[in-house]
């Protein structure tokens, strides 16, 4: 006979309120919005579907100085909104091999001649942050993660301009810039999309630019300049914040 681990409180109460009609998840106080983000795993208990544990602890340290928290207005940054997740989601399913991949490749073509590189996105991150630690630890005698702030910040602005040279540590396919493009990129999207792909964990982002969502209609708004939206944001799912 097997015997199930016990049930946490918090655990309980989630199936609970998930069980419930959305309409009736507004009681003594708890909106829609708030159960969603109950619901939304806790950033220190997920476990990576994609990431290993050394790739994990550099996505979540490069995340967090990409989009910190207590910016304009204390908005919350990109650890408080569960980006990390959010990439660490997108890669496990198919968008991470799945793109138009046919060559020539030229990893030195202009911008304007768009992808260049002959790999997945799961591959671009395997290899950058192997690079990018690579490179911390003959610099700095540690892996990005461990660098201070500062330090993190100047690694992260020598990515963006190719001060780290990828070729000189072996890859010539592809280019510091085209790692830190890559993650930029999602960390923006998994900070600002809907929260049913992982990130924007209760609306939190959409709360602080004062983005309505997917609400049905607001066009009565959108010739109304300089007045704040009055009305909080909406998900895909109808959760509202």
């Amino acid at each position: 006979m097997l015997l199930q681990k016990p049930t946490s409180r918090r655990k309980f109460l989630l199936g609970s309120l998930m069980a419930l009609p959305l309409s009736d998840l507004v009681f003594k106080g708890l909106t829609a919005a708030q159960a969603a983000e109950m619901a939304a795993p806790e950033l220190t208990d997920y476990k990576p579907g994609f990431f290993s544990a050394d790739e994990w602890q550099f996505i979540l340290a490069a995340t967090d100085r990409l989009i910190p928290a207590g910016g304009k207005g204390k908005a919350p940054g990109a650890l408080e909104t569960n980006v990390p997740i959010f990439i660490d989601q997108q890669l496990h399913s198919d968008f991470g091999q799945e793109i138009y991949m046919q060559g020539p490749f030229d990893v030195h073509a202009p911008a304007t001649m768009g992808y260049q590189i002959p790999y997945y996105p799961q591959q671009i991150y395997k290899l950058g942050i192997k690079l990018v630690n690579q490179w911390s630890q003959g610099t700095h005698q540690k892996p990005f993660h461990q660098l201070s702030q500062q330090e993190k910040d100047d690694a992260l602005t020598q990515m963006n301009k190719n001060g780290i040279d990828f070729a000189a540590l072996g890859e010539n396919n592809m280019k510091a810039s085209h790692f830190f493009s890559q993650l930029l990129s999602d960390t923006k999207h998994g900070y600002l999309a809907d929260p049913m792909y992982g990130g924007n964990k209760g609306m939190k982002a959409w709360i602080a630019i004062g983005f309505p969502g997917a609400r049905a209609s607001y066009m009565e708004w959108v010739k109304q300049h300089n007045i704040p939206y009055p009305l909080g944001p909406v998900s895909v799912k109808g959760e509202r914040a």
